[in-house]
């Protein structure tokens, strides 16, 4: 099948490229003229592991291309995806659909022929009603159907998501519409990945169900973690004690500094804006934003806490800065408020991420960058681990602990044991491993 989509961010670079890999013809189009060079000279927008590799096998067997030309990227489609930005809008918190309605404008006076148009967006319950109304509206093709196609990929394993989905969500109010998601989705039911058809309404909603969910299994695991460290218990271990039950199971019961990226936070507010508009009440989502708010918040204290209550004149050295490992996205990472109450606190800061530093310095205040994970600790009086990168989880530190000035180690995300730490000579404090002074 031949299909355009509009976008070239995270999302719709990402499908894009997989729906190609997958024998369609797809035509990524955008209006950034320096992301599209950049495309065409075979330099990705994000960091993504695989993606450059898959990218290029795909335009070179002539699947994928890349304009800003949304008339060529028209031609023959059978189905169009929209996957635009959609931020949280300032104050309210509601998703700003501004991309999302100017491209169905754009898109509805181009056309010459009826076809599906599928938001691959995270957007609100009601979208789709509205985009089917702009069409009709604007004079498009009588024929043309609305589809919602929501997305549940992970930033840093998107590909291996996308190739073999736990489901495929369309929502649909027409039985052609339904065929030509099944069609382009055919290639993955050798897979078995199950194909889900609800209601276009449901299938907005559910996505942002979905990552409310999420969002408050970590929030609660790091209430748990708060609470093992006042009576003395061992987070990981509670963790894999209800993890283990299946009704339960063990993904996202990580204690750490909070969630981040691109969709929980933004995603989370934008269904309590839904709820509000609707007149029902969603405490839990709420406590979940405000538990995970004051989370990270809290984070820069921890490290206070460990060099004895005072950051005056201490140099602070971070392992990791983006909000998760495998991407370079900054966008609400815990580091951002951590960093911020470092330099409030008076003092000073040094750190290195593998991927992040490009994003992270439009981001993060007057701090320093290392070249190597080692050369974070010279001179510093703790070490804070950040993001779980895998190149941070063998790291020698008896070297680490000869390099530093002070000896403090702050896992944030718990990848080191107590004992070993203490053998280098490093004081250890993680999170929810029993009490901070044991």
């Amino acid at each position: 099948m031949r299909i355009a989509m509009i976008g070239t961010g995270y999302v719709g670079l990402v499908s894009g490229t997989c729906f190609a890999d997958f024998g369609h013809h797809v035509t990524c189009v955008d209006k950034d003229v320096t992301k599209i060079d950049a495309l065409l000279a075979g330099r990705m927008p994000i960091w993504e592991p695989g993606l450059e590799s898959l990218v290029k096998s795909n335009v070179e067997r002539g699947r994928l291309a890349f304009t800003t030309d949304l008339t060529e990227a028209l031609k023959g489609a059978q189905a169009v995806f929209i996957a635009v930005g959609t931020p949280s809008q300032r104050g309210d918190g509601h998703a700003d659909l501004t991309y999302v309605y100017a491209a169905v404008k754009e898109l509805a006076g181009l056309l010459d022929q009826p076809l599906v148009v599928v938001t691959k967006s995270t957007v609100p319950v009601g979208t789709g009603d509205r985009i089917a109304e702009i069409l009709a509206e604007e004079g498009a093709p009588k024929g043309c159907s609305v589809a919602s196609n929501p997305e549940f990929l992970r930033e840093g394993a998107a590909i291996a998501d996308f190739k073999h989905p736990d489901r495929i969500l369309v929502g649909a109010e027409d039985d052609g519409a339904r065929a030509v998601l099944a069609e382009i989705y055919r290639p993955l039911f050798l897979n078995k990945a199950p194909l889900l058809f609800t209601s276009r309404r449901t299938a907005e909603l559910t996505k942002y169900a979905a990552n409310a969910f999420l969002a408050m299994k970590i929030s609660f695991i790091n209430e748990m973690a708060d609470l093992c460290e006042a009576v003395d218990a061992d987070v990981q271990e509670l963790a894999r004690g209800i993890g283990l039950d299946n009704r339960i199971g063990g993904k996202f019961l990580h204690a750490g500094p909070g969630y981040g990226g691109s969709c929980f936070p933004k995603d989370t507010l934008a269904l309590l804006k839904t709820a509000d508009d609707a007149g029902v009440e969603q405490r839990i989502v709420s406590t979940v934003v405000a538990v995970n708010d004051d989370r990270k918040a809290a984070m820069a204290e921890r490290v206070r806490a460990a060099l004895g209550g005072n950051l005056e004149g201490k140099r602070i050295g971070l392992l990791g800065l983006t909000f998760k490992p495998n991407t370079d996205d900054m966008r609400d990472a815990p580091s951002i408020p951590l960093v911020e109450g470092l330099l409030t606190g008076g003092a000073s800061v040094v750190a290195f991420d593998p991927v992040g530093r490009v994003q992270a310095e439009s981001l993060l205040g007057e701090i320093d960058y290392a070249a190597r994970a080692e050369d974070v600790a010279d001179g510093a009086d703790a070490l804070v681990i950040v993001t779980e990168w895998d190149e941070f989880r063998a790291l020698d530190l008896a070297d680490l602990a000869r390099r530093m000035r002070g000896n403090v180690l702050v896992d944030l995300r718990n990848i080191y044991d107590r004992s070993d730490a203490e053998r280098a000579g490093l004081a250890y404090r993680g999170i929810g491993r029993g009490r901070p002074n044991a």
